[in-house]
């Protein structure tokens, strides 16, 4: 998929900001569907199959969060990437988002140029991660087509944000990662995601993978890497 022809849905209830940002996008070579409401926006799934959704949370009806649920009932295993655009700036809101399906999160007024610019960038990251299937440190398994990851051959489940955190940290084992730069690779360009977002899922993780929780350790005052030892101090 070249970034630059991917499919884009955009459902926005501003009707000029709906059509505006569409021009841009199309301008830049991007094939976009539009949708004022979020149960119209739904309709248009199975048909236009879109790579990455463009989502506001204050919809009409059936708002952002609503949809995201409603998605993931429709494509268990292969989600388009989620770009939350929103006037909801409160930090809870963002860790809500970013916890449960958004690839990024952008506040109102939007910057077409720095629109693009995470667009791009989340689109890179689809790419890359389609690049090699499966990623193992012994007891532990991602796989990337299916979104999987398995303990002991057992399934976890984890969020999409949770999944490209373990992915990054699993990918460079021994290295020490700062949560800026976990931010960076996560998230994107410009981002709004605080440390504490960093530190929370980071928690998460370590209780979903129980015992084997312990390979992430936390390095004070830097950030956090993977180990491939069993018995690394947290």
């Amino acid at each position: 998929m070249e970034t630059g022809r991917a499919r884009i849905l955009f459902i926005e209830d501003e009707q000029n900001l709906l059509n505006s940002m569409a021009f841009i996008l199309e301008r830049e070579g991007f094939e976009v569907k539009k949708a004022c409401t979020g149960e119209a926006g739904l309709k248009l799934i199975p048909e236009f199959l879109p790579d990455l959704i463009l989502l506001d949370l204050n919809l009409p009806g059936m708002d952002g969060f609503e949809v995201a649920e409603q998605l993931a009932t429709f494509c268990p295993h292969n989600c388009p990437a989620i770009i939350v655009i929103t006037g909801r700036s409160a930090e809870e809101d963002m860790v809500c988002g970013l916890e449960r399906f958004a690839d990024d999160y952008i506040i109102k007024p939007v910057q077409p140029r720095v629109l693009i610019a995470r667009i791009q960038s989340v689109l890179r990251r689809i790419e890359s991660d389609h690049e090699t299937n499966t990623l193992r440190h012994t007891p532990i398994e991602i796989n990337r087509d299916s979104f999987m990851i398995t303990v002991d051959d057992k399934p976890v489940r984890l969020t999409k944000s949770e999944f490209r955190i373990l992915e990054l940290l699993m990918r460079s084992p021994e290295k020490v990662l700062s949560r800026e730069q976990i931010i960076n690779a996560v998230r994107g360009f410009d981002c709004y995601v605080t440390d504490r977002i960093v530190d929370f899922q980071i928690c998460r993780i370590r209780k979903k993978l129980g015992q084997y929780g312990t390979r992430i350790e936390t390095v004070r005052g830097v950030g956090y890497k993977f180990t491939t030892g069993d018995d690394c101090p947290c």
